[in-house]
C-alpha cells in the first residue's frame, strides 16, 4: 500500500467543493462595534446628583465666615531653595488683609530655610515659642498629653501648613506640644526678633499689628461662620437676644466648564460603508465617551473647580502611618455627617484591602445599581483611575457627602441646549468642506461645586507601594 502526504494529494485530487480561504471572503461575519480601553466606570459622574445651571453660572451663598483664603502657604523652590511666596504671608491671622507688597517681600526675605529629617524635634512641648514655621514640604506630627498623660498626636500637618504664629506678637508664648517630623521636609522659619525688628521701622506694619490687638473680635461658632445669637432656658421676661444670619458679601460662582471636539467623517465612508454599522452614529458614539471621561478627569483635577483643588485646608488630613488604614477611613468620615461615598485609584484601594487584610478585617460590600462595590462602614468606596498617582507611588482619596439639600458636593450643567443629545451635550453639523469631509462640533458643558466646606475631605500622601509588612 502505499501512503502519499496530504499536500500531494490534495494536489493531484480535483477539488469538489468551494475551498475556505475563497468562502471567507464571501461570508457574513459577526462583527462587534467598535471597541475603546479608555473607557472607565466614571462612577463619579454616575452618584454625583446633578443640578440644572441657566445662564451657565452657578452661586454658592454662605453665611458669612471669618475664614481668608485657602489656608495653605505656597513657595517657590529653585534648586534646592526654597522662598515663600510674599502675598502669602497674608494666610498668616496676623497678617490678614496687610497689603504692603515691599514690607512683606523684606519679610519673606527673613524667613530661613531649615531642612529635618524624620524622627527630628522641630519644638519641644513646654519650652519658650519665639519662631513660626511655614511647611514647605513634609509632614510633621504635633504631640501633647493624651486625656490621661499618655502622648497623644494632636494634629498632622503637611505641606503649605503653619505653626506657632502666636509667637511673633506674645513674649510669653509657649509650645504646646512637641513638633516631630513624621518625614524629611523643608520649612521656613520666622523669628520675632526679626519680625519685630521690620515692624519697629515699617509704619504700615506696626499700625495693623496694632489693630489685629485692639480690634474686638466678632463672635464665631465652631465652623469659623459669624455666630447666630440666641437664648434657651430663661424664665420670665428676659429680654431677647436679636439676631441675623449674615452672608459672605462675595460668593463663589462656579461658571460652567466646557469640553469640545469636531468630530470629521468623509462622506465616502458615510455613504458606502455603512452596513451592518452605522459609521457615523459609531464614531460619535466613542467621541462621546471621550468627552466623558475627560469630564471626570477635569471635575477631579481642574485647578479651578475640580474637587482635589477645592478641598478645604481644614478638610485635607494626613495618614498615620503612609499607607490607608482602617483608622484613616474612620477619620475621614467622622470629618462629616452623613458621608454618601469614597473616592478613590484602584491601587489605593487595593491597599485599603492590604491593610484590612493584615489586621484580620473583611471589608463589607454593597450593592449599587446591581453592581457590587467594597465598603467601609456601609459608605462605599469608588474606583477611579483619574485620581493622579505620584512618582514617589502616592495618591489621595477623597470622602463626600451629596446633594443640593444635604449642602454636599453637586455636579453642574445645563440640559436644554441646542442640538442636545444627552444633557449638557451637543452635537451640531458644521457643514462640508471641499474635501467632501462632513464635520460635527461635539460639546459638553459641566462643572462641580462643594457647598460647604465639610462636605469633602480628602486623605492625602497616601503610600499604595507598601507590601513588606
Amino acid at each position: 500500500m502505499s501512503v502519499q502526504a496530504g499536500s500531494e494529494a490534495e494536489s493531484r485530487t480535483p477539488q469538489s467543493s468551494l475551498g475556505t480561504a475563497a468562502a471567507r471572503n464571501l461570508a457574513t461575519t459577526t462583527k462587534s462595534v467598535p471597541q475603546m480601553q479608555e473607557i472607565t466606570s466614571r462612577w463619579l459622574l454616575k452618584t454625583l446628583p446633578w443640578v440644572p445651571v441657566q445662564g451657565g453660572t452657578y452661586r454658592v451663598n454662605r453665611r458669612l465666615s471669618h475664614t481668608v483664603g485657602n489656608g495653605v502657604v505656597e513657595f517657590v523652590k529653585t534648586g534646592s531653595r526654597v522662598q515663600v511666596i510674599p502675598a502669602e504671608l497674608g494666610e498668616l491671622p496676623l497678617l490678614r488683609d496687610y497689603d504692603d507688597a515691599e514690607v512683606l517681600t523684606e519679610l519673606a526675605g527673613r524667613c530661613v530655610q531649615v531642612d529635618f529629617e524624620a524622627g527630628q524635634e522641630l519644638t519641644s512641648f513646654g519650652s519658650p515659642s519665639d519662631q513660626v514655621f511655614l511647611l514647605a514640604h513634609g509632614r510633621v506630627e504635633q504631640i501633647g498629653p493624651g486625656p490621661y498623660g499618655e502622648d497623644a498626636v494632636l494634629r498632622t500637618v503637611a505641606d503649605g501648613a503653619y505653626f506657632g504664629e502666636a509667637s511673633l506678637t506674645d513674649e510669653a508664648a509657649i509650645w504646646e506640644y512637641t513638633a516631630r517630623a513624621a518625614t524629611a521636609g523643608t520649612a521656613l522659619v520666622l523669628s520675632r526678633q526679626d519680625f519685630r525688628l521690620l515692624a519697629d521701622r515699617a509704619d504700615s506694619l506696626r499700625a495693623h499689628v496694632d489693630r489685629v490687638r485692639t480690634r474686638p473680635e466678632r463672635p464665631v461658632n465652631p465652623y469659623g461662620e459669624a455666630a447666630i445669637e440666641l437664648s434657651a432656658g430663661h424664665v420670665g421676661e428676659a429680654v431677647l437676644p436679636r439676631a441675623f444670619a449674615d452672608y459672605e458679601p462675595r460668593p463663589r460662582e462656579y461658571e460652567l466648564s466646557i469640553a469640545q471636539t469636531v468630530l470629521r467623517v468623509h462622506t465616502r465612508v458615510a455613504d458606502l460603508y455603512n452596513h451592518p454599522m452605522n459609521q457615523t452614529e459609531q464614531q460619535l458614539r466613542l467621541t462621546v465617551e471621550a468627552l466623558r471621561e475627560r469630564q471626570e478627569h477635569e471635575m477631579l483635577n481642574n485647578p479651578d473647580f475640580g474637587l482635589l483643588h477645592n478641598a478645604d485646608y481644614d478638610q485635607r488630613i494626613q495618614p498615620h502611618d503612609g499607607a490607608p488604614t482602617p483608622d484613616d477611613f474612620d477619620a475621614l468620615l467622622a470629618m462629616r455627617r452623613d458621608s454618601k461615598l469614597f473616592l478613590a485609584h484602584p491601587e489605593a484601594i487595593a491597599a485599603f484591602g492590604r491593610e484590612c487584610n493584615r489586621r484580620g478585617l473583611y471589608p463589607e460590600t454593597v450593592d449599587v445599581a446591581g453592581t457590587r462595590v467594597t465598603a467601609w462602614r456601609g459608605v462605599p468606596i469608588f474606583p477611579s483611575t483619574k485620581i493622579p498617582v505620584t512618582a514617589a507611588r502616592t495618591t489621595s482619596i477623597l470622602c463626600m457627602r451629596t446633594g443640593e439639600e444635604e449642602q454636599g458636593v453637586i455636579g453642574l450643567h445645563q440640559p436644554g441646549i441646542p442640538d442636545e443629545i444627552e444633557p449638557s451635550m451637543s452635537v451640531r453639523f458644521m457643514g462640508i468642506n471641499d474635501q467632501a469631509i462632513i464635520s460635527y462640533l461635539v460639546t459638553a458643558y459641566f462643572s462641580a461645586a462643594v457647598l460647604v466646606p465639610d462636605a469633602l475631605g480628602v486623605l492625602e500622601n497616601v503610600e499604595i507601594g507598601r507590601w513588606d509588612r
